[in-house]
């Protein structure tokens, strides 16, 4: 009885040991490697085991490399990244290609060997106006016309009558005084006696020529 519970349980651990690497090698030996695209410059790709078409679970180690057409860029290797957007198959690259189009091409070594490329376009994008990388700016606002002042009111007319006649009139001129009068006077005789003067010494002038004109003709 002992004998044959040792040979049953000898041949269950041998029907295991068989039967372990079949379920390792479930997946296949080789990853199918499907260049999607890029989002915004990330290039997106889909990685999954050849054999059954499953996700793979474990870390992927891979390059990314990307080419121009012309052949005058390149930009590589990058990492693959898992794609939050795309999963559970989904893979992405941190870095961003700039617009133009690309030869990509995808190596992966780890878990298994896969290979993928694809010609991928990269569009340029117009910085949206208004924004701190544009050089449009927004016009400043025309400025509205101030609506003219209303009219007084009947209550405020009479207020503003009111502080008009309080104000005091502005006194008048002041009268001259005596002194100044006294003093145009006499500006105005010492004037007239001057021309007095003047004329008296003018006819007294004249008489003396007609006397001296009738005595040499008598």
């Amino acid at each position: 009885m002992r004998i044959r519970i040792a040979l049953s349980a000898a041949v269950t651990a041998l029907g295991l040991l068989f039967l372990l690497p079949s379920v390792a090698h479930a997946h296949g030996d080789t990853l199918k490697v499907v260049v999607t695209g890029q989002r915004a410059g990330h290039v997106t790709t889909e990685i999954t085991w050849e054999n059954d078409g499953d996700a793979v679970d474990e870390a992927v180690s891979a390059t990314v490399n990307a080419v121009s057409v012309d052949g005058t860029r390149t930009l590589g290797p990058w990492v693959l990244v898992r794609d939050p957007a795309a999963a559970p198959a989904g893979w992405t690259t941190a870095e961003v290609l700039p617009p133009g189009s690309w030869k990509v091409s995808v190596d992966v070594g780890f878990p298994a060997l896969g290979h993928g490329e694809l010609e991928v376009g990269v569009p340029v994008v117009d910085p949206a106006p208004g924004t701190a990388g544009g050089t449009g700016t927004t016009g400043a606002p025309t400025p509205v016309a101030s609506a003219p002042a209303p009219a007084p009111t009947t209550a405020s007319g009479a207020q503003s009558a009111s502080a008009q006649s309080a104000v005091p009139p502005s006194s008048p001129a002041p009268a001259p005084t005596a002194s100044s009068t006294a003093e145009g006077d006499a500006v105005w005789w010492t004037t007239a006696g001057v021309a007095v003067t003047a004329l008296a010494g003018a006819g007294v002038g004249l008489l003396l020529r007609r006397r001296r004109l009738r005595r040499r003709l008598g």
